[in-house]
């Protein structure tokens, strides 16, 4: 046998194996679902896609309401264009599987920005990359600071300790004034939304992160306008 046909084989051999992982993983997933619904194999895996399908379906069909509610909020009956193909394809799979609505109006939003030109919206990867990986209180984190206008928040930055019901910008001269955290669960937002480039958190001498105080970025400025609709923005 040639050194190509060995090579071959070899790759035939991993992919079989591989397959056979698949399906003895689902068998044994098969026996779990078996097992805690109290039914056989076969209507486990029935009652579990049959509820996927649904779920899938489900969010889907909202999906599409509120991006047309959102198309007609603006003046508009049908889209202006087309959204590229590259985008499309991330964008329309990862809104439609999104099962908290405040975050799936946010992909509605997104939608229906790349769909018209006159939303002055570019669609990029990065938007779809960074709503991926929102929780809903980090959106709505999003939300309250980039309310204010953005040029207001470099100067002394954004006071934290009330986040997620309101923010607002540190007073002139307030070096001395003590900047206080908010809770454990903000802070984890916070600490996420400073990862994905969506605000950036103050340092310690040392490096640490502190809390008390954050400032907007570009990247959060742009990616929040692509969220929301030409006549709910503000910035």
């Amino acid at each position: 046998m040639t050194d190509e046909l060995k090579e071959s084989a070899k790759a035939i051999q991993e992919v079989a194996k591989t397959a056979g992982k698949a399906i003895d993983l689902s068998d044994k997933f098969g026996q779990f679902i078996s097992r805690y619904v109290g039914t056989s194999l076969s209507e486990a895996f029935g009652i579990f896609e049959d509820k996927l399908k649904y779920m899938r379906w489900e969010r889907q069909v909202r999906l599409m309401q509120r991006a047309n509610d959102f198309l007609l909020k603006e003046g508009f009956s049908q889209p202006t264009q087309a959204i590229p193909m590259k985008f499309a394809v991330p964008l329309l799979e990862a809104a439609s599987l999104e099962d908290d609505d405040y975050l799936q109006d946010l992909w509605a939003k997104l939608i229906v920005n790349a769909a018209i030109e006159e939303s002055d919206i570019t669609i990029n990867r990065t938007f779809i990359d960074i709503l991926e990986r929102l929780s809903p209180l980090e959106a709505k984190i999003l939300d309250v600071v980039y309310a204010i206008p953005y040029e207001d928040m470099h100067h002394n930055g954004v006071d934290t300790r009330n986040l997620p019901n309101s923010a607002q910008v540190f007073p002139e001269n307030s070096s001395n004034i003590e900047r206080m955290e908010p809770s454990e669960d903000v802070k984890l937002a916070l600490a996420n939304l400073d990862r994905l480039g969506c605000i950036s958190v103050s340092h310690s001498m040392g490096g640490g992160q502190l809390f008390g105080t954050l400032n907007p970025t570009l990247l959060g400025k742009r990616f929040f306008k692509a969220c929301k609709l030409p006549s709910e923005r503000a910035i």
